[in-house]
């Protein structure tokens, strides 16, 4: 029996892989974008902690931040997968339920892409705020702005100009990181590639065009944040 070609695995036809594939890079998206997104709110609140907040709760901001970027992030989605599991669980048990429960593999991953990415964002955000000039936050309050209409109209944009940049290289690295969550057993990219390649025994031809989707996905929203920049520094001088 002949062994199926490279085209005829990543095809869309009968006995093609392409679909698993576009699924699997689909979900991939899915994580990334869930898990940056988390990772942005916890950013900005730690961001505000380490510059307007009191000694414990800087305290509390420099601990995550430290204890997040120091270990793996594999270890991180071990811990809320497995941990999330026992806790379940144990939920389940007070209530009458027998056996395991098993924590939801996309959440599990979702949430721990989304902590460690907060981490840095975190740390984004803060030098991003450094970086607002004060004559312009001074210049708001001459002209009598509130607080909040100069946390809108001035602190809140100037603050997103500059730290588009260091959101780009995070959401990078948030792409590649949902590759781990493949351990949890959710379908993602690289998932699929596994499956493919043990099923077919043509392990390179998967890990080759996962490769080339991760490539393109990293690409095309490479593009995108790079336009964002561009949008939002419009106006500005450039030297």
């Amino acid at each position: 029996m002949n062994q199926p070609g490279f085209l005829d695995v990543i095809s869309f036809g009968p006995g093609g892989w392409g679909a698993a594939l576009l699924a699997g890079a689909w979900m991939t998206i899915l994580i990334a974008i869930s898990g940056f997104l988390i990772g942005s709110i916890i950013g900005t609140f730690g961001a505000w902690a380490k510059i307007s907040g009191g000694r414990t709760i800087r305290g509390i901001a420099d601990g995550y931040t430290t204890v997040l970027r120091g270990i793996p992030d594999l270890l991180v989605i071990y811990l809320f997968y497995f941990g999330g599991s026992a806790a379940v669980t144990a939920i389940g048990r007070f209530f009458g339920s027998e056996g395991f429960i098993g924590f939801p593999g996309f959440l599990a991953g979702a949430l721990a892409v989304g902590i460690t990415s907060g981490a840095q964002q975190t740390e984004v955000f803060r030098g991003a705020f450094k970086a607002v000039h004060r004559g312009e936050i001074e210049a708001a309050i001459a002209c009598g702005m509130s607080r909040a209409l100069r946390f809108r109209r001035i602190i809140a944009p100037l603050t997103l100009r500059h730290a588009l940049p260091g959101m780009g290289n995070v959401w990078q690295v948030v792409l590649k990181e949902s590759a781990l969550v493949s351990i949890t057993g959710v379908a993602e990219l690289l998932r699929q590639a596994q499956v493919g390649a043990g099923s077919t025994g043509m392990p390179f031809n998967f890990y080759v065009v996962a490769g080339a989707i991760y490539l393109m996905i990293s690409t095309i929203s490479g593009a995108l944040l790079q336009w964002s920049e561009r949008y939002f520094s419009r106006g500005v001088r450039r030297n």
